[in-house]
């Protein structure tokens, strides 16, 4: 059976793909945000490889929870599920980057570079990633007024361009990204239509599966089809444009 960490699964899509891979018998490393929310984790606790504790807004802290992942030793696959469309405060975080950029795009690249690399990533875009056309020397929103909707469209292209990258740059790495659809967790709302079950099944597949779809790598996938990504994603001299910017602002190279 595999081990498997999720990022952001105290609740929502998350927790779901948790539940899931456990109930099939793999070891699954949860993360949570504080102790505080990891209380929330109680009745899983005893069914897991482990808890890893740290706030993806912080650049010190996912560095922290890489150590910990690390400590409880290699990935067989990582699901960078943890993502947030609303900012707490308009104040950036102490680095110096606004929490959108940081949670949905800083720290799964951060912990890209700093988990041992295991065999497969999965990382969790969304389908408005399409209007993430923006300009990449104002990546951390210093110089526009500042556009929620279009920061966390911004945000959703460029992690839906590291998987595609990771893709290009390690064969030896199965790299995806997924759009979950609009599903009803805390972040999506209790109107969301689509189905939150339905949300969770593709990362969960392609964490495990060694069907011959799920073992070729650089999809973006909705509900277990292959799709098109921005055309950005796909691009080269984009991804090595995006991914330079990324180690400037968080001081970690990754390719």
């Amino acid at each position: 059976m595999a081990l498997i960490f999720i990022t952001g699964s105290t609740d929502g899509l998350g927790r779901a793909a948790a539940q899931a891979l456990i109930e099939q018998g793999h070891r699954v490393v949860l993360h949570a945000r504080s102790q505080q929310r990891a209380s929330a984790l109680a009745d899983l606790a005893p069914r897991t490889a482990g808890i890893v504790v740290g706030d993806l807004q912080s650049a010190v802290e996912t560095r922290a929870i890489a150590d910990q992942v690390n400590a409880i030793g290699r990935m067989d696959a990582v699901i960078h599920n943890a993502g947030i469309y609303t900012v707490p405060s308009r104040s950036p975080t102490p680095e110096g980057h606004a929490s959108i950029l940081a949670v949905n795009t800083l720290a799964p690249y951060m912990l890209t570079a700093l988990i041992e690399r295991p065999r497969r990533l999965i990382y969790l875009s969304s389908s408005m990633h399409s209007g993430g056309t923006g300009p990449l020397h104002d990546i951390d929103w210093t110089e526009r007024r500042w556009d929620t909707t279009r920061a966390y469209s911004e945000s959703k292209l460029y992690v839906a361009t590291l998987a595609l990258a990771a893709a290009r740059h390690w064969p030896d790495v199965l790299s995806h990204a997924v759009d979950p659809g609009w599903v009803p967790t805390r972040m999506g709302g209790p109107g969301a239509p689509d189905d939150l079950e339905e949300g969770h099944r593709t990362q969960t597949w392609l964490a495990t599966s060694d069907d011959p779809a799920a073992i070729v790598s650089g999809g973006y996938w909705h509900h277990h089809k292959r799709q098109p990504p921005a055309a950005q994603a796909t691009d080269p001299a984009f991804q090595d444009e995006l991914m330079a910017k990324l180690a400037d602002l968080t001081g970690v190279s990754l390719f």
